[in-house]
């Protein structure tokens, strides 16, 4: 189905959101056609917050907002879904567009299984008729559906169409780029440079897979490394865990900026906590590159002076590969919180490979490591 018709059939003007690979015909086709738009277009930090947002509009305009999301998003909207937009509350109706990822029978990576396989339940038990997109599903089809969700939305419910993999169409390209010049891998290669053999955790997506191929790489172990695979924004929060409980050892997270705005009241408890032996390493693109290249908050936002007021006791920016060993060493060094964001480029190598151990070997090899040290 072309994106063009499905956004047609809704007929809303306001569609905001967390980007998804599955949905990026989607996102391409909003970006094109709004770019970031206040009044049209807004990718927030996580879904719950794209759900109040939508929730506003709605009570600003007696319109139906959209929200879209990979299905990993359903978590994040469970509380507003339940507690603001139900019609047992404030009966706010609002469309989800949901990507699929993880469908049973369709084989995807580890962390979207489960999630995969309570997609429709969760939608069901929070009372949001849902109406699944394939790729053999016909306009007329989608449009029935929608007119079947007028009324279910006129009774302030909620309503959701998932779309599986390949369902959407949009035929304009977009190219996603920024001004930085250091690539996201040579940065990762730095920064294993500097750790030596002290724990890592790296967040979700193409960063953790980037840590694995520097380590097979070099016939390196894995077993240095924890590769937070899924549950986007909670990176910093492991590693403040597991520095915690390991006190004489330096601990280092590798965090990406859409990861750090998704939850970052993670940097307020952790900047309260301070540490001394944690380096908190944001690379910061701009962008949800992982999942498309459509550009996050973090682009305008100082991560530096977000952390600063968190309390972390230092906090710099490095867009530079002299300035970041600099830094990288300083903090190897120091016996204090350390946050570093790296200014760095979109894109990634086309050949770009997925870790081979499972996520449970991945755990059990990390956790051995930790406990040989102090």
């Amino acid at each position: 189905m072309k994106v063009e018709k499905l956004v047609s059939v809704i007929g809303s003007d306001f569609f905001t959101g967390v980007p998804d690979s599955q949905l990026k015909a989607l996102c391409n086709y909003l970006m094109n056609t709004y770019g970031i738009d206040s009044r049209h277009h807004i990718i927030a930090a996580n879904e719950g917050n794209c759900t109040a947002l939508a929730a506003g509009y709605h009570l600003a305009t007696g319109k139906v907002p959209v929200v879209y999301m990979q299905n990993s998003g359903e978590g994040n909207i469970i509380n507003p879904a339940a507690s603001l937009l139900n019609d047992k509350v404030y009966a706010i109706p609002v469309v989800f567009i949901v990507g699929w990822r993880g469908e049973p029978g369709i084989h995807d990576e580890p962390q979207h299984i489960y999630q995969g396989e309570v997609t429709l339940k969760l939608l069901e038990d929070m009372g949001i008729r849902c109406f699944v997109i394939g790729k053999e599903t016909t306009d007329e089809e989608v449009q029935a559906a929608m007119d079947d969700f007028r009324t279910v939305l006129a009774e302030g419910k909620d309503v959701a169409f998932v779309i599986r993999k390949g369902a959407l169409t949009y035929d304009e390209p977009v190219v996603y780029k920024n001004d930085n010049t250091m690539i996201r891998e040579d940065i990762i290669h730095h920064i294993a440079d500097a750790a030596g053999e002290d724990p890592i955790i790296s967040t979700t997506g193409k960063a953790s897979r980037e840590l694995f191929e520097t380590r097979t790489s070099r016939g390196q172990s894995h077993k240095y490394d924890f590769l937070t695979v899924g549950s986007m924004g909670h990176a910093s929060s492991i590693a403040l865990g597991v520095a915690l409980n390991k006190p004489g050892q330096k601990i280092w997270c590798v965090d990406g900026d859409g990861a750090a705005l998704m939850h970052m009241g993670a940097m307020a408890v952790i900047g309260s906590i301070r540490p001394e032996n944690l380096v908190h390493i944001v690379i910061n693109n701009g962008a949800h590159e992982t999942v498309g290249g459509m550009p996050t908050a973090a682009s305008t936002a100082d991560l530096t002076a977000v952390a600063k007021a968190c309390g972390y006791p230092r906090a710099v920016c490095a867009d530079s590969f002299e300035k970041l060993d600099e830094e990288l060493n300083t903090a190897k060094n120091r016996n204090e919180l350390c946050f570093i964001e790296v200014k760095c480029s979109i894109g990634a190598r086309a050949d770009l490979g997925r870790p081979t151990t499972t996520a449970l070997e991945n755990k059990m090899n990390f956790m051995n490591y930790l406990n040989e040290l102090k």
